[in-house]
């Protein structure tokens, strides 16, 4: 470990500390994160002596460079997916200190409206296409995704726009008391512990406890959080009731179909075919289920396929018909990858989709930019 001497200017009192700060012996004096509160503090700091790690103040240099040429950049539709994230984050985690919650999600779920009625397929294509390496977030991103898909699937029902708008609000909340242990559980790669299973039981009627003390006294949107578990046949779960809202219920197949096709690291994700093929089963060819399944397609944004051409190819836009997407193609006719992506119909005879391919390793390192470009 080489040390370099902390000198003042490298140190802002009431920021976040780039790296750790240490003896002369390298011994850990202050970690990473700790904020300076008074300049009398960092008076004692230095006068006692500090040093910092090289190879960490080099890091924290080119993260911070890192970010700053991303705050540069010109926003386009997958930047603000992303701010969608962080802003439920901030939403959630300040239900109980931040005033006006119930006002400040029905602005997020209007803005995630804005978003999927910019660009539809973009918005699939990012519940299809997830991060295995993003399990820790797991939560927000499922939320996010479970809000999108409700508002396809209502308003493909019929659904007005309040309700469309209560249901996605319910979607954005529906796990607020289980936020950070949803994160962990897709990362750990071991079944829930009793105690994990015994917060997951309890989670419905305490996150609409927890809404209800944010402010939220819309019954509706109470209802379905504290109820997206529950079945008709009474084998849900925290109440066992057998007659759960209509808003539950479209909220419990969302749910239900997102978790199957999210990556954790347990298990594999199912297909997209696969998952419908369940939610039909379980549905009983239901609207609910029906109008999922219809918005999706048979091989939805985000999919990975094999063309009767040879070429491999992500689907990027629903086509004329649920069979004949558009897709990219990412590799040429005998499966090498090529550098710029051509679009192809397969609804021609020589494009059409011949099979799903199950290994996304490829596919995986496909920034979305390469396929959409930078829709603003």
């Amino acid at each position: 470990m080489k040390l370099l001497k902390l000198v003042q200017n490298q140190v802002r009192v009431g920021e976040p500390l780039p790296w750790g700060v240490r003896d002369d012996q390298g011994k850990l004096l202050l970690a990473q994160g700790h904020v300076v509160t008074t300049a009398a503090q960092m008076a004692a700091i230095l006068e006692r002596g500090a040093y910092v790690d090289v190879d960490e103040v080099k890091a924290a240099a080119k993260h911070a460079a890192e970010a700053e040429q991303q705050r540069q950049r010109p926003a386009n539709l997958f930047t603000f997916w992303e701010r969608m994230l962080w802003q439920l984050d901030r939403l959630l985690r300040g239900a109980q200190d931040e005033p006006g919650f119930p006002q400040r999600a029905d602005e997020l779920a209007r803005h995630i409206v804005a978003l999927i009625e910019r660009d539809a397929d973009i918005a699939i294509y990012l519940t299809v296409r997830q991060d295995p390496k993003r399990l820790s977030i797991y939560g927000l991103a499922h939320a996010v995704h479970c809000a999108l898909v409700c508002l396809l699937m209502a308003r493909r029902v019929g659904w007005d726009e309040d309700r469309v708008l209560t249901l996605m609000k319910a979607a954005l909340t529906m796990n607020i008391a289980t936020l950070d242990l949803q994160g962990r559980l897709a990362a750990q790669g071991v079944p829930p512990t009793p105690g994990q299973t015994a917060i997951l039981a309890e989670h419905p009627s305490k996150g609409a406890e927890m809404l209800r003390a944010a402010g939220v006294d819309d019954e509706a949107w109470l209802q379905a959080v504290a109820q997206h578990h529950e079945r008709p046949d009474g084998s849900g779960y925290p109440a066992h009731i057998s007659d759960p809202s209509d808003l539950a219920q479209a909220l419990r197949h969302v749910d239900v179909f997102m978790a199957k096709i999210s990556p954790r690291a347990i298990r594999t994700p199912l297909s997209i075919q696969a998952a419908a093929r369940e939610l039909f089963a379980q549905d009983r060819g239901g609207q609910m289920a029906a109008a999922i399944i219809k918005e999706f397609g048979i091989y939805p944004p985000g999919d990975f396929v094999k063309l009767k051409s040879g070429e491999q190819a992500v689907v990027v836009r629903r086509g004329a018909s649920a069979s004949t997407p558009l897709a990219a193609s990412i590799t040429d006719r005998s499966g090498m990858p090529v550098v710029s992506s051509i679009v192809r119909d397969t609804a021609k005879p020589e494009f059409a989709v011949v099979s799903v391919i199950s290994d996304k390793s490829l596919v995986l390192r496909m920034p979305p930019e390469r396929l959409y470009g930078l829709p603003e």
